[in-house]
């Protein structure tokens, strides 16, 4: 079955499934986008979804998805809900025949994430991930001149990605406290970080995964009483990449850190470096600094041409409406995107692995892409 949005300048008209990062995010880049108009919003409480409705001008609001996907105005649909409810939701869409923008982790395991990237190409639809990091100007700047060789050979690669979200022990306990629901640093972050590195240095040869939980207990709102968390909030992981570079990936949200988010490239020729010390936005604040063997570090400047036009107060927002940009394009183009349904499936199989190397305390190899998904 082929989507029957044809390829036009009309506005596509999209529906928003899921309201707490949908509400922040989604709701806001969507409506700023000029080809793209929010025409329904689903919330599992039809009152709720009124609501939400009213307050933002949408025409319709539903309680299930399959009255979503039953709406003529609705093109494509967009998945802001917790990781445990996306397999199905995205199934229920990919089957309508409309295009899909899914946040991740876009499942709970590789099998059900490979089921839905073969679903979305059998479709012939347009399925992407919000994976934001692939759009962030200081980001594009750091691709970029590794592209351009600046570093040579690389000999090491060291990512820290330390934040404080989850360090307050008085947070209360919820999806991200199971490890059945999607929850964890590993699936939060370790899904951005998985595919950044894909991007920017390519495949993983295989990897060795310790995942440590720092408050094992948190308070359940529901029932005032202490309950168990089972998922990871810090995780240190060693991968050896498919071209024999060791790249050591810290992951914490339990930490209070200086510097929240940085990556350091090491090679023959140089060493590249890209950071942000932004506690609070972890999208605005990214820097790139570049050193010659011998030389000071220094910063190196973000061209005019990779900025945002427009900074929104949430840089979420910023990196979103680029993301929908390429998903637009793809819809209109009827071709296929980067990063589509394929690399949202390589980020869950390493995640799953990390899962299965953690538990054997063991080193695991990694498949390609290409025999996983295709094979």
């Amino acid at each position: 079955m082929v989507s029957t949005f044809q390829t036009n300048q009309n506005k596509i008209g999209v529906a928003i499934v899921g309201t707490g990062f949908g509400q922040k995010v989604h709701i806001p880049g969507l409506q700023a986008h000029p080809q793209t108009e929010v025409v329904a919003i689903y919330h599992r409480d039809i009152n709720k979804a009124r609501a939400i409705a009213k307050s933002n001008n949408i025409p319709h609001a539903c309680d299930t998805i399959a009255d979503i996907v039953k709406l003529p105005e609705v093109q494509a649909v967009t998945i802001a809900t917790p990781p445990f409810l996306h397999y199905e939701m995205a199934k229920t869409v990919l089957q309508a025949g409309k295009h899909l923008l899914l946040e991740k982790p876009i499942a709970l395991n590789a099998t059900e994430a490979k089921e839905l990237y073969q679903l979305a190409q059998k479709q012939g639809v347009i399925a992407t991930i919000d994976f934001e990091f692939r759009f962030v100007p200081g980001w594009q700047k750091f691709a970029q001149l590794l592209s351009a060789d600046y570093v040579g050979n690389k000999r090491l690669i060291r990512i820290d990605w330390l934040g404080s979200s989850r360090a307050d022990a008085s947070r209360p306990w919820n999806w991200y406290s199971a490890q059945n629901q999607g929850g964890g640093a590993l699936g939060s972050l370790g899904s951005h970080a998985f595919d950044y590195i894909y991007w920017l240095f390519g495949p993983v040869r295989r990897l060795s995964a310790h995942l440590t939980t720092a408050i094992p207990t948190r308070i359940d709102p529901a029932t005032g009483e202490s309950k168990p968390v089972n998922t990871d909030d810090t995780c240190v992981l060693t991968l050896e990449l498919a071209d024999g570079t060791p790249c050591q990936l810290t992951i914490s949200a339990v930490v209070h850190a200086p510097r929240t988010h940085w990556v350091e490239v090491y090679g023959d020729r140089g060493t590249l470096v890209l950071g942000s010390e932004n506690q609070k936005d972890y999208i605005h604040g990214f820097r790139v600094w570049g050193s010659q063997p011998g030389k000071a570090l220094s910063e190196i400047e973000i061209p005019s041409e990779l900025m945002f036009p427009q900074n929104h107060a949430d840089g979420r927002i910023s990196a979103f409406i680029r993301v929908v940009d390429r998903w637009v394009k793809g819809i209109y183009s009827q071709q296929q995107i980067v990063p589509s349904l394929r690399e949202g499936v390589y980020s869950q199989l390493l995640m799953d692995l990390c899962h299965e190397s953690h538990k054997a305390a063991s080193w695991v190899d990694v498949p390609s892409l290409e025999s996983f998904v295709d094979g």
